[in-house]
């Protein structure tokens, strides 16, 4: 028998594994721009992203996307990034402090509870950030009340399993290792929005129109396989929670086994991980 979800118990948690983990997802930044660089350009293009606008940044992270959207709007635009992690959101000022960005701000604020006002943004984007929210619907719908009509939504989201060898393998031999059930229909997760017209709903579902979803090929490329097991070690704060309740020797294991089964994406170039994202947009 499984437990019932708790979604504020599962936000903590998701707060607290960024508070920890900020500092490694900051340092792998170069990897992240290359692995999520045309993703991240696709993202800004459908939200129209130019000079003079106002963006707000939903579940910003690290804030790398902050940083090519602040450039994009120049002096006379604005772009605010929020994140419900205070570490990894100062992580974001400083990098836009040290890079001359004086449009950035940074809040920490949850996205099921924008703490913005109503049609107040020209753009909202979200990078691989709206698969964790507990209420999805909420989030969305939270986003279409702050931008302004005719203004823009622009997601990254994983698509299915499948398509993305290099996280969902590890997830699996985890899931297994530790115990854990399957995840549950609705629940949030790496994967909840990859399904073939599941994005769409959602956004029509929240009242958007207008929407489009692109698919982008973006295979994460690294030195070896032991490279990407360090990268998905030192920064997935997911997979870490998943260990929570895993022994040590449990834990040495599933590491062992992660690394042999994602072994079979290193070749003459080094590793080359499977990864398939989507881009969504849609318009107030």
């Amino acid at each position: 028998m499984t437990s019932a979800f708790d979604p504020a118990a599962y936000k903590e948690t998701t707060r607290l594994q960024w508070q920890e983990t900020a500092p490694a997802w900051r340092d792998w930044g170069p990897l992240l721009e290359s692995w999520l660089g045309e993703a991240t350009e696709l993202m800004l293009d459908l939200a129209g992203i130019g000079p003079g606008m106002k963006v707000l940044d939903v579940a910003a992270g690290a804030g790398g996307q902050t940083l090519k959207a602040a450039r994009r709007v120049g002096t006379s635009g604005a772009v605010l990034a929020t994140d419900i992690s205070s570490n990894i959101i100062e992580l974001a000022a400083r990098d836009a402090r040290a890079a001359g960005l004086s449009n950035v701000a940074a809040r920490v604020m949850d996205g099921e509870n924008l703490d913005v006002s109503d049609a107040s943004f020209d753009a909202v984007i979200s990078r691989v950030g709206l698969i964790y929210f507990p209420d999805r619907a909420r989030a969305l719908q939270e986003i279409r009340r702050v931008l302004r009509p005719g203004g823009r939504i622009s997601t990254i989201v994983y698509s299915t399993p499948e398509a993305n060898g290099f996280f969902s393998i590890p997830i699996s031999i985890i899931r297994r290792i530790a115990g854990l059930p399957p995840p549950a229909p609705g629940i949030p997760g790496p994967f909840c929005l990859g399904g073939p017209g599941v994005l769409e709903a959602a956004y029509r579902a929240a009242g958007f129109r207008s929407i489009v979803v692109r698919t982008v090929q973006a295979p994460v490329r690294l030195p070896s396989t032991a490279e990407c097991v360090r990268f998905e070690r030192e920064s997935f704060g997911a997979l870490h929670a998943m260990l929570a309740r895993a022994s040590d020797e449990e834990r040495r294991r599933a590491w062992t086994e992660i690394e042999r089964a994602l072994a079979q994406f290193e070749g003459p170039e080094g590793f080359v991980g499977p990864c398939e994202l989507l881009v969504g947009a849609a318009e107030k």
